[in-house]
This record gives structure tokens, C-alpha cells and sequence, in this order.
């Protein structure tokens, strides 16, 4: 399996591959309920959840709307303690930067903290393609890079895999990535956590060039934070002598007391703790203390033009806790690969199409991959209304138009296709405009009732193929209502 998403299939088609697989379905179904359990756990003890969750909201809302000034700041601030900002506007930008920074190094091999906006660049195929050798030190992210897997949860990269298959990948694939692993290896998570611990401490040790992400940015001082669970990202935070992190826009907070909101929420959404075993923090460079060197990459990758959409951009609030994918009835069934995106679950079907367009079919049909049951947005931290903005998605789509810049202005471009149901739509319009015209047809809908199809012809029989049709009543409304209260038509 390719550890890309290009060439992926729409959702419908990669959705109905992955519910036929039920191993699949069942590592799902045991990690996502037993990480539900602990959240929902994790959260009643917080008598002030409802409070801290608003406060998030505004706090990530007010950011955004002076996201200039705040970058600004951050950058000064990053500067001042010795560090070296640079802005990519793009993914190629991004990758070109990192790369070109790792080369001025001399090395050809870096260890990575777990990071969603590398793999969202796609940076290790970046790096592998100049000589550069990337390692990922997260243990699921090993997991999936050994096997060479694809990502598909973003707290938990391998939570399709259970234990048989990753001790199979290591027994099978670590000996090409350096040491192998232990001979006689069990599936016990134990004996799998040390396999690893050997197989990384090397590299750690090794290794000249550490490449992160970052959870948040504190605008106020220019301190980047990472929060983990395992220790593999301070290692790679302290040990080498260049650290290289590439962060969102949007990931930044203006103070230290708003991130204090965010070390609260986070861990008892994402890992049903009360605080991260590890939380790092670095601001620029110290003397004879952690890297020498420090840049810090800031990616645009569309997050300026989903910021211009007023309804979208609340996926921009985003802290990556992974909570509306373990509560998901779609994602429990179809997993994260079927979403064709780093970004899986509901958050990635609001996320993905907005950085990347609506113009591949993938990207268009991540908007229905939702029952609109609103479960994602009752466990989200920060109160996104992933429902209303799956619907605004939706209405782009259908429109076709997208959200997108030409010079300094932000427009919407206009409709090109789905000319069968903007006449659908208009000839709605014109009989709810000509009531005589709606009571006949309603009428003569109900007196044909024993000859309607089951299904629709045409392009609506992709409709009708996983929805029954709903049946017509024997009349009308308006003349039950007359026949039964006595009323005039059109009487309340």
C-alpha cells in the first residue's frame, strides 16, 4: 500500500471497500468505544466543561479575526530569542524550505515528532526524493511508516492495526529500517513498546536534525508546545543540534493564559487525561541547552482562504484532539483511509475540501461523509459546528462554486456544472410561487400513487439506490385539512 492519499476514490467508493472488511471494522469498533468511555470519563470531572469549552471557542475566534497582528508578533518574538521564521504559502514552498535547511546541515537523515501539517505537505516524500532519510519516532506513526501504511486517526495513526499485525510488521520490516526486532517477539503490548524503544533510541541518539510540529504557538513570548504522551518528542526536541518546526497559521494562541484553557481541554478530549505525560515547550535557542538552531516554518496551504469563508472557517478552530472521529458512526465504519486525506473523521470532511478545493471528486464528496447526527460537534473542545458546515460544504458543492483569491481579493467563483438539479431546483421555485399550480400537482401525485416507481430513473437512482422513497399520502395536506376542520384553502 502506498503511503500517499493520490489516486485515492471518491468516499462512496472507498467507504463501501472498507465496511466489507470486518477486521477493520473491529479494531475500529474496540479502540474508538474504549476511547469514547474514557473521554466522556475524563471530562465529568471538570465541573466548569461547558465554560472552558466557550472559553476556547472565543479565544480561537478572536485570533482569527487579528491572525495578522498575532503572526506578526510571534514572529518578532521568535526573532528576538533566536530563532528564524520562515512563511510558506504552499505546500511546495513549505517542503523546498525544509529541505533546503536540512541540506545546509549536511545530513541525510532526521527524526520526526508525530505532526499533521508535515504529513498534510507530505514532507518525508519531500525529503526521500533529495537523499533525506526521515524517521518517525511517534509510535503509531512507526508502525504505519514501516508498514508502509497510510495514517487513519489523527491521535492514533494505526488504530486500524491491532497487535498480531504490528508485530508482524516489526518482525518483518525493522531490520530494514535499522535494528531489528527482538527474536521470539510476542504481541504483548509490552514487549512491542520495547521493541520500538531499542529500535528509536539510536536514531535518537544519532540523529543531527529534529523536524516537528507544533500543538500551539504563544504569540506574546514566541514559544512553540507539543504535547505527547510517550517521550519520543523530547527527545527529538533536545537531542539534535537543528530543530526545524512546520506550524499552521492557525495554530497560534496570543498569551500564556489562553494556552492554560487548551492544556486542559486537550488532553481529556484527545487521550481521556487530565494532563499530557509530556508537555514541551521551546522558545528560540539557549546557550549549551537543546538545539543550536532553530526554524520555525509557518504554512498558509489554503488556511487564509478558508479564513475568508465567514461559515468554514470555524474548522480553523481546530486543536487536533481526534474526539469527533471516536464518536463518529461514519468513521467507525469506514475508517480513516476512506476519506483520502490526512485529515479523516468529521473534522477532515470540513477541513480537507476547504485547504484543498472541491475541484477533485474526493474532495467534493467528503461533505456527505456525515449522517448529520451532530455528535461531533456535542464532544468538540472547542464548539465547532462541524453539521452546519458539512451543509455549507454541500451547498458549494452543489453550486460549484469555491472560495477562492484572485490578487488581493477573496470571491467566490461562480457555478460551472450540475445544470439537472438547477432545474430541479428552479422548477421547485416557480410552483411554490404559483400555489394553484402546487395544489394540482399535489393532487394529481396522489391519485396516481399505485404507479409510482420504487426507485428513480435517471440521476436520481443514485438517490433512491440507498433510500427508500418516500410515499405519497392518499391527499393532499391542504384538502385533509378542509375536509377535516372545515376550512377554506389556505387557512391556518
Amino acid at each position: 500500500m502506498s503511503g500517499t492519499y493520490l489516486g485515492m476514490p471518491a468516499f462512496p467508493e472507498a467507504a463501501r471497500e472498507a465496511v466489507a472488511n470486518t477486521t477493520l471494522r473491529g479494531n475500529l469498533r474496540h479502540a474508538t468505544h474504549t476511547i469514547r468511555a474514557k473521554r466522556a470519563k475524563a471530562v465529568t470531572e471538570v465541573s466548569d466543561w461547558a465554560e472552558l469549552r466557550e472559553a476556547g471557542k472565543r479565544i480561537k475566534d478572536h485570533t482569527l479575526r487579528r491572525l495578522d497582528r498575532y503572526l506578526v508578533q510571534l514572529e518578532e518574538a521568535v526573532t528576538a530569542a533566536g530563532g528564524v521564521v520562515h512563511w510558506a504559502a504552499d505546500a511546495a514552498e513549505a517542503n523546498e524550505i525544509v529541505t533546503q535547511l536540512v541540506k545546509m546541515t549536511g545530513e541525510t537523515e532526521v527524526v520526526k515528532v508525530k505532526s499533521m501539517a508535515t504529513q498534510e505537505i507530505g514532507l518525508n516524500e519531500a525529503l526521500e526524493a533529495e537523499g533525506i532519510r526521515a524517521y518517525e519516532t511517534d509510535l503509531a506513526e512507526l508502525i504505519v511508516q514501516l508498514g508502509e501504511d497510510r495514517p487513519s486517526h489523527i491521535l492514533v495513526p494505526a488504530i486500524h492495526r491491532n497487535r498480531g499485525e504490528i508485530r508482524d510488521i516489526f518482525a518483518r520490516e525493522m531490520s530494514e529500517w535499522g535494528r531489528p526486532a527482538p527474536e521470539g517477539l510476542t504481541d504483548t503490548p509490552a514487549e512491542l513498546a520495547e521493541a520500538a524503544r531499542l529500535h528509536l533510541r539510536e536514531k535518537f541518539l544519532r540523529a543531527k536534525v529534529g523536524i516537528s510540529g507544533a500543538n500551539f504557538m504563544v504569540a506574546e513570548t514566541g514559544t512553540l508546545v507539543v504535547v505527547e504522551s510517550e517521550g519520543n518528542g523530547r527527545m527529538c526536541l533536545t537531542l539534535p543540534e537543528t530543530l526545524i518546526s512546520v506550524v499552521g497559521i492557525e495554530k497560534i494562541v496570543p498569551t500564556w493564559q489562553d494556552l492554560e484553557v487548551f492544556l486542559q481541554t486537550l488532553p481529556r478530549s484527545s487521550t481521556a487525561e487530565r494532563m499530557n505525560p509530556y508537555t514541551s515547550t521551546w522558545t528560540g535557542t539557549t546557550d549549551e541547552d537543546g538545539p543550536q538552531n532553530f526554524h520555525l516554518v509557518l504554512l498558509d496551504n489554503g488556511r487564509t482562504d478558508t479564513l475568508a469563508d465567514e461559515v468554514g472557517r470555524q474548522a480553523l478552530r481546530c486543536i487536533r484532539c481526534s474526539a469527533c472521529l471516536n464518536v463518529c458512526p461514519v468513521y467507525e465504519r469506514a475508517g480513516g483511509h476512506a476519506y483520502g486525506s490526512v485529515y479523516p473523521g468529521p473534522i477532515g470532511a470540513i477541513l480537507s475540501p476547504q485547504l484543498r478545493g472541491t475541484a477533485s471528486e474526493i474532495d467534493a464528496s467528503l461533505p456527505y461523509a456525515s449522517s448529520l447526527c451532530g455528535a461531533c460537534y456535542e464532544v468538540c473542545p472547542v464548539a465547532i459546528d462541524i453539521p452546519e458546515v458539512l451543509v455549507h460544504l454541500r451547498e458549494r458543492v452543489v453550486q460549484g462554486g469555491e472560495v477562492t483569491r484572485e490578487g488581493n481579493k477573496v470571491v467566490l467563483r461562480p457555478a460551472k456544472g450540475h445544470a439537472a438539479e438547477r432545474a430541479a431546483m428552479r422548477a421547485a421555485r416557480w410552483a411554490f410561487s404559483h400555489p394553484g399550480a402546487l395544489r394540482t400537482g399535489q393532487r394529481a401525485a396522489s391519485r396516481s400513487r399505485r404507479f409510482h416507481p420504487r426507485t428513480l430513473p435517471g440521476p436520481g437512482r443514485a438517490w433512491s439506490g440507498t433510500r427508500d422513497l418516500p410515499p405519497v399520502p392518499a391527499e393532499p395536506f391542504r384538502d385533509w385539512w378542509q375536509r377535516t376542520r372545515g376550512g377554506k384553502d389556505g387557512d391556518r
